[in-house]
């Protein structure tokens, strides 16, 4: 479907639009199933000694790419029939509203656990500059990706102190680049654009290499794992990462695409459980197979997902709370849940011959603290801040819209009325002309 055809809204409608519009819930729980499924995989990636093919959870990592896909889809479904009354600076104050308070929540979180991950795992903590310490909280704060020299801890991050913020970096550059051109694209633009950037998915997935800038990849060949630092091999991953499953989502929508399946939510949640917690792929002897397992995951699964999560509506009303809550957590807890992490890998550097039960525990304590700090930040932080800067920011234009569209509504009464009284009048004339040739007739 092509944005033009879109146009044939009604002003009245399009306000409508600008100001509230259906949620997908079931997207929203996705979101939320994959969230969950990242912050269990980081857990059992600190027992893999860094070697992703002993990773249990193995693919939890293609949840970043599922997120971006799911990006797309709502980014097109919630602005593409605003632009006749938004501005590119009030889109641009939507997105910060909805996603910059967290980050910054996150990258304070990740200062003040910054100290307890020291150990054998991070070891520039141990002679870390203040001068450095606190430039680099700055430009976590301005989303300001932080080049290799100036690493703090020792993992090659963008973000020192909240390593999945480069996730959101990336969100933050697609959403410019929708705002400007991908928005104004002709939908079959978009299909070529989709088709070209699958070839750099199979580049990437294959280890193609056609750019000749991966030979760093060596313990990560045939897989889509990398993104997260200032350096070509890492840009190259990051931005085939974010190419085709942004493009995908948003041509899913463009194009209308949604299946109406009964239970779609406990199987897209399935699926999202199975693709991410599967195994490593073909072993040392094929690890090609790995490769083509995350390309057909990337290019088909996951916006086949997405077309089935679109497809339907929770009718459950326990299936739609379950929903909601994990949906709106999904966020927050993806975005605040490294520091923890960080803690972890100090905690299993000193321990590693603990008993399992240990182990577990101090697993399950970590994650109850941070679906503890999510919802804390949600309901105390989060929502109260994002509701004060909508009030300053975006409630004059609210207001502009609203009595626009009195206005407009007004207007169209006059009118009405108007030509009410019109033709009431020439009802008039002409019955009393039709009484004066009656008379004259006799």
């Amino acid at each position: 479907m092509e944005v033009e055809e879109k146009k044939t809204l009604s002003e009245e409608e399009k306000t409508m639009l600008l100001r509230s519009k259906q949620r997908y819930e079931i997207l929203d729980g996705l979101r939320g199933v994959a969230s969950f499924i990242v912050i269990i995989f980081h857990f059992f990636e600190l027992y893999s000694f860094g070697d992703p093919s002993k990773q249990i959870i193995n693919h939890g990592y293609l949840a970043v790419d599922f997120f971006y896909v799911l990006s797309g889809f709502v980014i097109g479904y919630a602005y593409d029939d605003r632009w006749d009354r938004m501005s590119l600076w009030d889109f641009y104050k939507r997105r910060l509203i909805r996603l910059h308070p967290m980050v910054i929540a996150g990258s304070i979180l990740g200062m003040c656990y910054y100290f307890l991950g020291e150990s054998v795992n991070s070891p520039n903590i141990e002679s870390v500059k203040p001068y450095y310490f606190f430039l680099t909280i700055l430009m976590n704060f301005l989303m300001i990706p932080c080049p290799v020299e100036m690493d703090i801890r020792g993992w090659g991050e963008t973000n020192p102190f909240n390593g999945p913020n480069w996730t959101l970096t990336y969100e933050y550059l697609i959403n410019i680049l929708y705002s400007l051109i991908i928005r104004r694209l002709h939908t079959i633009i978009i299909g070529i654009i989709c088709f070209i950037s699958s070839l750099l998915v199979l580049n990437l997935t294959l280890n193609f290499d056609i750019f000749n800038v991966m030979q760093e990849r060596e313990s990560t060949k045939y897989t889509v794992i990398g993104g997260w630092a200032l350096t070509s091999c890492e840009l190259c991953v990051g931005f085939t990462r974010l190419f085709y499953p942004f493009f995908s989502g948003y041509l899913v929508y463009r194009l209308n695409l949604k299946i109406k399946i009964p239970y779609s939510f406990i199987i897209c949640s399935l699926l999202l459980i199975i693709f991410l917690c599967s195994p490593r792929i073909g072993g040392e002897e094929y690890p090609i197979l790995n490769g083509v397992y995350e390309a057909i995951v990337i290019i088909i699964i996951f916006p086949s997902v997405i077309i089935i999560g679109a497809g339907d509506k929770t009718k459950n009303e326990v299936i739609t709370k379950i929903c909601k809550f994990i949906g709106e957590l999904s966020y927050p807890i993806y975005i605040t849940h490294y520091p923890i992490i960080y803690a972890n890998s100090a905690w299993t550097s000193f321990h590693m011959d603990d008993s399992l039960f240990n182990k577990i525990m101090i697993s399950i304590g970590s994650i109850c603290i941070m679906i503890f700090n999510a919802y804390s930040l949600v309901e105390l932080y989060d929502k109260p801040v994002r509701k004060w800067l909508a009030n300053k920011f975006l409630k004059r234009k609210i207001k502009k819209e609203e009595n626009e569209n009195e206005n407009k509504m007004n207007y169209n009464r006059i009118n009405d009325s108007v030509s009410d009284n019109e033709n009431e009048n020439k009802n008039i004339v002409f019955k009393e002309s039709e009484e004066d040739m009656k008379n004259n007739e006799k």
